[in-house]
């Protein structure tokens, strides 16, 4: 485990037996018209243990993903923790590493980005136990993961928690800088997700966004963005009209015949329903709770529904 596992001249050494244990929560992101831009955290959580050994790899998954992805050096969790530990400047001997995942996979709750922040996160907490000081900064983080999908909107809200405006600019040598902002939502905003059992793919649904959109369009969701903002800060009474979209769902809904209908549905009774990052579940966020009719409805149809606290960001524990 210890090759190419810095960049560091002089690399620290993590003795076995060093553990970080790390919980991420899901997140949403565009959340309607905020696309790449805005994320959401929500209470549903990946959990990660990783246990310095003397030498090799280990990878035990349990639940989401299990027996589908791959445990070993591809895996992202170890991917993140290999490029966590090499920005730290630590190196290991060997890692178990075990992973207990509760966040459905290829379903818009961002699996992929908390797997990223986790694998980072572990890496934070073993390195400050190698130099016994905290050695990656929130922001460099955020960097890291955002490095992982080229945006930072979905691991920004599993960083910091509650919503998120994040942005990317171009630094002068050429590398794409990452950058986020935290934003507290407002007490009485509730989440529910309705979750159809199709995946979905965000390569495949972005390749359906066209190159160009009309100004207006653009002028459009940049004001109900700009809305969401403060729907989701201090007035959730504005989030009906904040999570309308002209960029990205309606050119995505031939892909998403069940999400499609399902937003028609929630919007008709007056929920700002919108798609979950590239689909296919439904995110509704509401101050008030969704009718009991539509919630067993959805059920019936085999969507499974639940509503979900607003997350704070990861947390890690770390020790020997």
């Amino acid at each position: 485990m210890t090759e190419s596992m810095t960049e560091h001249d002089h690399a620290v050494t993590l003795a076995a037996g060093a553990y970080a244990r790390v919980r991420v929560p899901a997140s949403s992101a565009n959340l309607g018209p905020g696309f790449d831009a805005l994320g959401l955290a929500l209470g549903l959580y990946d959990e990660v243990d990783v246990e310095v050994t003397p030498s090799g790899l280990s990878v035990e998954v349990s639940g989401e993903g299990a027996g589908e992805v791959v445990n070993g050096p591809a895996h992202l969790v170890v991917r993140a923790l290999r490029r966590g530990l090499d920005a730290a400047g630590v190196t290991v001997p060997g890692v178990k590493m075990v992973c207990r995942n509760s966040i459905p996979h290829s379903r818009g709750l961002g699996s992929s980005a908390s797997a990223a922040v986790a694998g980072l996160a572990a890496a934070a907490g073993l390195a400050e136990q190698a130099v016994g000081a905290p050695v990656l900064s929130t922001e460099r983080l955020v960097q890291l993961a955002a490095e992982f999908e080229g945006h930072p909107d979905n691991s920004s809200a599993s960083i910091l928690g509650d919503a998120v405006v994040s942005w990317t600019e171009d630094a002068a040598d050429g590398e794409r800088v990452y950058q986020a902002a935290a934003l507290r939502v407002a007490p009485e905003l509730q989440a529910w997700v309705f979750v159809p059992s199709d995946r979905s793919s965000t390569s495949m649904t972005r390749g359906m966004l066209p190159h160009t959109v009309p100004h207006r369009d653009a002028a459009f969701n940049a004001g109900r963005a700009a809305l969401a903002v403060v729907a989701l800060e201090r007035q959730p009474e504005l989030l009906f009209a904040a999570t309308q979209d002209r960029l990205h769902q309606g050119y995505r809904a031939p892909a998403l015949p069940v999400t499609t209908r399902w937003i028609e549905r929630l919007r008709a009774a007056g929920i700002a329903a919108m798609v979950s990052g590239a689909g296919p579940t439904v995110l509704a966020l509401t101050a008030e709770p969704i009718p009991a009719e539509l919630v067993e409805r959805a059920r019936a149809e085999g969507l499974f529904v639940q509503r979900l606290a607003i997350a704070g960001g990861v947390s890690v524990e770390s020790g020997r």
